[in-house]
Order: structure tokens, then C-alpha cells, then sequence
């Protein structure tokens, strides 16, 4: 034994820092358990450009016309020079 040093038991600035070090580690956990919950609902699936085009459509934001060449674009079928069709 040092001589000296106390009787062992634990000291005021022993039970601040183990007080400090238990709010890191459970504050640590509380950020991991968030962290894994809001992960997934951040991570949306990409919308195809079909999907968007739909949607687009559906709200009203474009009209048949241009849904029907857009589509027709996407697919392949549209003119080469990117003109519309009269």
C-alpha cells in the first residue's frame, strides 16, 4: 500500500468522473437507438422516371399530350431530334 494515498474508498472527483463518464455512455446509446430509428425513414426508394412522370400526371402538373410523349420519349418511341409532334 502507498503511503499516504487514502483508504480506498472513492473520492469526490472518483464520483464526478464516474458520474461524467455514465451520462457519455448511456447519452451514447440514446444516439444509437435514434440514429437506428431514423435511418431507415430517411432512405427512400428512387422513383423510376416512369413513376415520377405518372405522379406528375396524376397531380395535374402536365397535361395528356405531354404525358403520352413524354412516356412515348422514355420508351424509346420518341422522335430522334427531341421535337414535338404536331
Amino acid at each position: 500500500m502507498v503511503m499516504g494515498y487514502n483508504d480506498g474508498s472513492w473520492g469526490a472527483g472518483d464520483w464526478v468522473a464516474m458520474s461524467a463518464m455514465m451520462l457519455v455512455f448511456w447519452g451514447a446509446i440514446v444516439a444509437l437507438v435514434i440514429w437506428a430509428v431514423r435511418t431507415p425513414r430517411s432512405r427512400q426508394a428512387v422513383a423510376s422516371p416512369k413513376e415520377i412522370l405518372a405522379e406528375r400526371f396524376a397531380r395535374g402538373d402536365i397535361d395528356d399530350d405531354e404525358f403520352r410523349r413524354r412516356r412515348d420519349a422514355l420508351a424509346g418511341a420518341g422522335s430522334p431530334s427531341g421535337t414535338e409532334r404536331s
